[in-house]
């Protein structure tokens, strides 16, 4: 099933949508998101999201950093997770209509609790986990290599709430987005 409607991809003020987030951390993701995008891309760009076999179009806004944002976030690594973060937040905000309510624990096989808009923080009873990566570089092949890491990684959790695995490539302007079941 194609939807090829433009429909904005929001990654800023995040924290205005997603109760499990600090205006400080929103704006964090944000600017980790604009970096990784800047390295390969000029703003605005148009994303590809798989989710659930569904494919979409969303176009993303970045800013452009300047040498004390490149600097402060000069380790590749730690901006690739934040970044990460940020985008696959705001993609399954705009895919499936669910936001971050609070950071998963250790061990649980992912790194945030997402549920519907509206959901209360303390109420994990209609929340997934959500499992997010994000790689620099690489094509589509490695973006999904990775996504299915991070569904195995999901199914050993130490959690019975349902999961969502999620990978974004920053090169390759690309999300993807899967439920994860029990069975392989």
């Amino acid at each position: 099933m194609i939807n090829d409607v433009k429909v904005k991809l929001r990654l800023e003020s995040m924290h205005e949508r997603h109760t499990g987030l600090t205006p400080a951390l929103a704006s964090t993701f944000f600017e980790a998101a604009s970096v990784c995008l800047s390295r390969h891309h000029d703003s605005p760009i148009e994303v590809e999201i798989v989710c659930n076999d569904s494919n979409s179009t969303r176009m993303a806004e970045f800013q452009k950093p300047d040498t004390r944002v490149s600097n402060a976030w000069a380790n590749e690594i730690d901006t690739t997770e934040c970044g990460a973060y940020g985008v696959c937040l705001a993609a399954v905000e705009v895919e499936e209509r669910l936001v971050a309510v609070k950071r998963a624990e250790t061990l649980t096989g992912a790194d945030w609790y997402i549920a519907p808009i509206g959901t209360e923080p303390d109420d994990l009873e209609h929340c997934f986990r959500l499992e997010v990566s994000g790689i620099d570089a690489g094509g589509k092949s490695d973006v999904k290599a990775r996504l299915r890491q991070k569904i195995d990684q999901t199914r050993r959790g130490a959690s019975n709430l349902p999961a969502i695995a999620s990978v974004v490539g920053f090169k390759e302007k690309a999300i993807e987005i899967q439920k994860v079941s029990d069975s392989e």
